[in-house]
C-alpha cells in the first residue's frame, strides 16, 4: 500500500468500516511510514476531542494570527455565493 491510498481509505479505516485484509494491509504500511502514523493519530485525536464536545480555548496569538488569515482570504474570495 502506498501513502495515497491509505489516505484514501483513511476514513472508513478511522470509522472501523474498512475490510479486514485492507485494514491488515493499513496496519502494515503505518508501521513502516511515520507520515502516515501522524495522519491517523492526529485524525483519531481530532475525533476524540469533538466527541468529547469540551471546547477548547485557542492560545490569544495563535487566535489573533487565524482571524487574521480568515479575514484576508474572505476579503480576497468574498463571501461564498448562496
Amino acid at each position: 500500500m502506498k501513502c495515497n491510498e491509505l489516505l484514501a481509505l483513511l476514513n472508513e479505516y478511522v470509522d472501523g468500516t474498512v475490510d479486514p485484509g485492507i485494514c491488515e494491509e493499513f496496519e502494515r504500511h503505518m508501521a513502516g511510514c511515520n507520515p502516515c502514523q501522524i495522519v491517523v493519530d492526529n485524525i483519531r485525536k481530532t475525533i476524540q476531542i469533538y466527541r468529547e464536545g469540551v471546547p477548547c480555548e485557542l492560545p490569544l496569538e495563535f487566535r489573533t494570527r487565524l482571524h487574521s488569515e480568515l479575514r484576508a482570504r474572505w476579503k480576497k474570495s468574498g463571501p461564498a455565493a448562496g
